[in-house]
């Protein structure tokens, strides 16, 4: 009996590289690692019904809430009635500025050392029943200008290396209170998946003299093909190696390293366009779209990082509707990350959503 090919089977066998619609493996220039993209599994993704989940109807104000104004937090501290972003000292911080830099070393087998650093925490916004895209710009603008006066403040401590800025939006990623807040965890080492991007930085800047994003960002402009929005300083692009169904990556057009290096322009461009992009993630579902996200600036090692490019990563979990979460089981847990609809066609998906937030409500006005 012959052997009988189907189209994709002969393409395949004849060496040809389809990204649409065979199995392939894509290289993150960020990690250094791969993930493999299976779009022949997600011919039809789409198939049935997207409900939409009902919406929360939280107080603007919570008296229970130990994030709102006012309120008592852990320890019988209490929160001023603060009326813009407000930043604290974790409660239960995952880590501690009085950490002594003890080493255990058991024949190379079992090795500790003891890590310094604090956590804090920044409300968005008083509104207890805002989320960043219901909120205006000035808000927006206002934690950028927060976040950089953190970065600034933690980052000249003689023991932090690394001032980590990120937000867990949702109950799905973790998040205990719906109170729109963040988190910044500075400490004394870079940790593992910065640490990968500035070996990749470096490596790239020493071999061709010029910075590994902005050169991925030139390609991604010519291409066009995964590019979901952008304005005059900021392009949001699903990249090339996404690994989550529609996460993005939010680079900054000029060559610059950190919060403090961006112009006022800048600050309001990057207020835009988060305001922009998780509006879009809320209108894809209908719903208050669970995300984790976070900004990758330079170490604050006292060392000059040319190489570096400031972005921000968005990390949402949801595949194919408001109800269906993409896990890490099986093979990404036990090989390397995994997906089934191409990168391009999640930007695609993202760009032809509309930049105004489907819950049209008074509370936005």
């Amino acid at each position: 009996m012959g052997l009988v090919l189907n189209f994709r089977e002969f393409r395949a066998f004849r060496g040809e590289m389809h990204l649409t619609d065979q199995p392939h493996r894509r290289y993150n220039l960020l990690s250094g690692e791969w993930v493999l993209v299976s779009p022949q599994r997600a011919e039809r993704p789409w198939q049935g019904h997207v409900e939409d989940i009902p919406q929360e109807n939280r107080p603007q104000y919570n008296p229970d809430c130990y994030l709102c104004p006012g309120n008592e937090r852990a320890g019988g501290k209490k929160n001023p009635k603060y009326k813009g972003a407000y930043v604290f000292n974790n409660d239960f911080s995952a880590l501690l500025p009085q950490t002594k830099p003890a080493e255990l070393n058991e024949k190379n087998l079992l090795i500790a050392r003891g890590e310094s650093g604090l956590c804090r925490v920044i409300c968005f916004s008083p509104r207890h029943d805002l989320t960043l895209p219901e909120m205006p710009l000035a808000t927006i603008r206002n934690v950028v200008d927060v976040w950089t006066e953190q970065y600034r403040e933690l980052g000249s401590m003689s023991n932090i290396n690394h001032v980590q800025i990120f937000e867990n939006k949702g109950e799905i990623m973790g998040c205990s209170n719906p109170h729109p807040h963040g988190q910044i965890w500075a400490q004394e080492s870079i940790p593992v998946e910065p640490a990968k991007e500035l070996r990749q930085f470096g490596e790239y800047f020493q071999s061709h003299s010029t910075c590994l994003l902005c050169d991925y960002l030139k390609h991604e402009q010519a291409k066009n093909e995964r590019i979901v929005l952008e304005n005059d300083h900021f392009v949001v692009v699903v990249p090339f190696w996404a690994i989550w169904p529609f996460e993005t990556l939010v680079l900054s057009k000029r060559h610059l390293g950190n919060l403090l290096e961006l112009s006022e322009a800048e600050k309001d461009a990057l207020a835009d366009i988060l305001k922009r992009i998780t509006i879009r993630y809320d209108n894809l579902f209908r719903v208050s779209f669970p995300y984790s996200a976070g900004l990758h600036q330079t170490p604050t090692d006292g060392r000059p990082h040319p190489e570096w490019h400031f972005h921000m990563h968005f990390y949402p979990p949801l595949l194919r509707s408001a109800t269906v979460k993409k896990f890490m089981v099986g093979y990404e847990m036990l090989s390397n990350p995994q997906r089934d609809v191409t990168p391009e066609w999640s930007a695609d998906r993202l760009r032809e959503l509309p930049d105004a937030h489907y819950k049209i409500s008074n509370k936005q006005k």
